[in-house]
C-alpha cells in the first residue's frame, strides 16, 4: 500500500533539489511544470515524511525504553512511547484517508452536477427540481460555493434538465456517488385520486478539471447562438445569448442558456464541456480494479437506479449498498450526510481491501 507513497516521497525530494538547480532556475518554463508536479506531490509527500519521522522517533523511544534501568525514567520513556505510537497510527490513518481519495478520485476541488427529468412527465420535472434544491440545500449546509450552469424549465416549474458546479473542500468526495438513476414514489399534486405514482430522474457528476488538465483546441468546436430560454424574460427571448458549442472529435454538445451574456454563457459551455471531455478520459484510463470498483458501488451511468425515495413512508434507500433511512423529510432539506458518509465508507472499505489485498500478493511472490 505504502510503495506508491514511496515513489512519490522520492520524487517530491528530487523535485526539491532540482528547483535548488541554476541550470533549472534558468528554464521559467521547467521551474513552472516542476512546482505543479512538486504541489501535486506535495499532498502526500508531506504527512508521509511526518509517518516516516515518527516510525523513526518510536525506534528511538523503544530503543530507549529498554535500555533504561531507573523505574522513574523508564515510566517516563514508556509514557512518551506510547503518545509517539498513538501519533504513528493517527498519522497512518491520514494516509490511509489521502491514498483513498487519490485512488478513487475523490480530491478534485470542483464538480459539475447534471439533472435530467425521466420518465414521468410533469411529475418528473419536478422531481427533477426537487433533486435540485436538495444538492443546493446540502451545498450551503457544508459552506460550499454552488452556481447555476444551465436550466430548462417547464410551465409547472419543473426542470426538464439542469446544471450546475459546486465547489468546496470535500465536495467531489461527497458528491462522488450520486451518479445514475433516481426514482420517487409519491402523490402527485394534480392527482386527485391520491394514487401514488412512480417517476424518475437522472443524475451525472463531472469532476471539473483544471484548465491545464485538458487542452481544447479552438479548430475542434463548432459554436452555435441561440435564443436563450429560462428565467429572464424578454431580454433572453429577442437576445441571441444563448451559446452551444459541439467539440467535433467526440460529439460531445453543450448548451449554456442561463446567463444574458453570450460571453458568461459561452465561459459556462466550455466549463462542462470540460468537465465531461475530463470524464471521459478518466473513464478510459481506468484499470481493472477501477472497473470491479464500479460494478460494486455503482457504474453511475444514468440508467442504472441508484436510489428511491418514498415519501408515504418517510423512506430513502440506496439500493448499492442496502441502506434505507426513514428521515426522507430530512434529506430533501439537504441533510445528505448519512448517505453520501455510508457510501464513501463503503467504497473506502472494498478500495483499501483492494490495496492490501495487492500488497499480499507481492509479499507473496
Amino acid at each position: 500500500m505504502f510503495e506508491k507513497l514511496q515513489a512519490d516521497h522520492a520524487r517530491f525530494q528530487e523535485i526539491d533539489q532540482a528547483l535548488l538547480d541554476p541550470e533549472v532556475t534558468r528554464d521559467p518554463a521547467r521551474v513552472a511544470a516542476l512546482a505543479r508536479e512538486r504541489g501535486a506531490l506535495a499532498k502526500v509527500a508531506i504527512p508521509y515524511a511526518r509517518y516516516l519521522e515518527l516510525g523513526r522517533l518510536v525506534k528511538e523511544a523503544e530503543n530507549l525504553e529498554a535500555a533504561e534501568t531507573d523505574y522513574e525514567m523508564r515510566s517516563y520513556a514508556t509514557a512518551e512511547l506510547e503518545d509517539l505510537r498513538a501519533r504513528q497510527v493517527q498519522e497512518r490513518a491520514h494516509l490511509i484517508d489521502l491514498i483513498y481519495d487519490r485512488d478513487a478520485g475523490a480530491d478534485h476541488a470542483a464538480l459539475i452536477m447534471e439533472i435530467r427529468a425521466g420518465t414521468g412527465g410533469d411529475e418528473a420535472a419536478l422531481f427533477a427540481r426537487d433533486l435540485y434544491e436538495v444538492y443546493r440545500r446540502f451545498a450551503e449546509r457544508m459552506g460550499w460555493k454552488f452556481e447555476m450552469m444551465d436550466l430548462e424549465a417547464t410551465e409547472l416549474g419543473g426542470f426538464r434538465e439542469v446544471s450546475f458546479s459546486v465547489a468546496g473542500e470535500g465536495a467531489f468526495r461527497n458528491l462522488q456517488f450520486e451518479s445514475g438513476g433516481h426514482r420517487v414514489q409519491r402523490v402527485p399534486t394534480t392527482e386527485a385520486q391520491g394514487r401514488i405514482h412512480t417517476s424518475a430522474a437522472t443524475v451525472a457528476v463531472l469532476p471539473e478539471p483544471e484548465e491545464v488538465d485538458i487542452v481544447i483546441r479552438t479548430e475542434d468546436l463548432l459554436i452555435d447562438v441561440m435564443r436563450a430560454g429560462g428565467p429572464g424574460g424578454q431580454h433572453q427571448n429577442k437576445t441571441e445569448s444563448g451559446v452551444r458549442i459541439t467539440h467535433l472529435p467526440t460529439g460531445v454538445v453543450v448548451n449554456c442558456r442561463d446567463e444574458r451574456s453570450q460571453h458568461k454563457n459561452k465561459a459556462k459551455a466550455m466549463r462542462v464541456l470540460r468537465s465531461r471531455l475530463y470524464e471521459q478520459a478518466r473513464e478510459s484510463a481506468r484499470s481493472e480494479r477501477d472497473q470491479n470498483r464500479r460494478e460494486l458501488i455503482g457504474s453511475g451511468d444514468r440508467s442504472q437506479r441508484i436510489r428511491t425515495y418514498n415519501f408515504p413512508q418517510n423512506r430513502v434507500t440506496d439500493h448499492r449498498i442496502g441502506l434505507s433511512l426513514y428521515n426522507l423529510d430530512q434529506v430533501m432539506q439537504g441533510d445528505l450526510l448519512p448517505l453520501t458518509k455510508a457510501l464513501i465508507d463503503h467504497d473506502r472499505r472494498r478500495l483499501l481491501g483492494d490495496l492490501e489485498t495487492i500488497a499480499s500478493g507481492r509479499k507473496a511472490e
